[in-house]
């Protein structure tokens, strides 16, 4: 079962009656954030604040390392000794992460639009069974199952700490290793957690 996305609020915060017991894997989002930059810096703080409340720590107890552009994974440390993996998303108005202590997390997010070179793009980065699946599905069903197929993956290569590439045979049981979760995200989107 997927856990629920907790919201940031545009007030900076999340809803007074958020509960961080519910499981071992939580996720946050942000919708409405004009601009990447602004965008990655409200999932940030929307990721750190939920980690304070999680582990009820004062927040500078809580150090997040997500350097933008390393390409390493986010993480966080809490009281310098206790990490927790985290993963961020951003596609369109729409950011995700997630964290989880006791494991690995990937998360991705896709707006779901048409994409003109589908074909090339999923033969080369989502392998030969989804892209002979994709082909067989009708233009109105392809935009949404490509953007499912490319946010599962997506999540997969975060949860391994994978950079994106292209498709390699041998990946696949690593790949496969990760169980994936659809998200609940406003229409227009689809997410994906993985854990591992």
């Amino acid at each position: 079962m997927a856990p629920p996305v907790r919201w940031w609020t545009v007030d900076g915060g999340f809803a007074p009656d958020t509960d961080w017991s519910a499981g071992q894997i939580a996720v946050v989002g942000v919708a409405g954030q004009a601009g990447r930059e602004a965008a990655r810096a409200a999932i940030r703080a929307a990721l750190h604040a939920a980690i304070v409340q999680a582990c009820g720590v004062a927040a500078q107890a809580v150090v997040l390392h997500a350097p933008p552009g390393s390409g390493e994974a986010p993480y966080a440390l809490v009281g310098g000794t206790h990490r927790a993996a985290a993963a961020i998303s951003h596609d369109g108005g729409l950011s995700l992460a997630a964290f989880r202590f006791d494991g690995r997390v990937g998360i991705d997010v896709m707006q779901v639009v048409p994409v003109p070179d589908w074909r090339a793009v999923a033969r080369d980065y989502l392998g030969p069974v989804v892209a002979e699946a994709l082909a067989a599905l009708t233009d109105g069903e392809r935009d949404a199952a490509f953007a499912r197929a490319w946010s599962e993956h997506e999540a997969r290569l975060k949860c391994l700490g994978w950079p994106l590439r292209e498709w390699i045979d041998g990946d696949e049981a690593a790949l496969q290793a990760c169980t994936c979760v659809p998200l609940s995200v406003p229409a227009g989107y689809v997410a994906t957690l993985a854990f591992g």
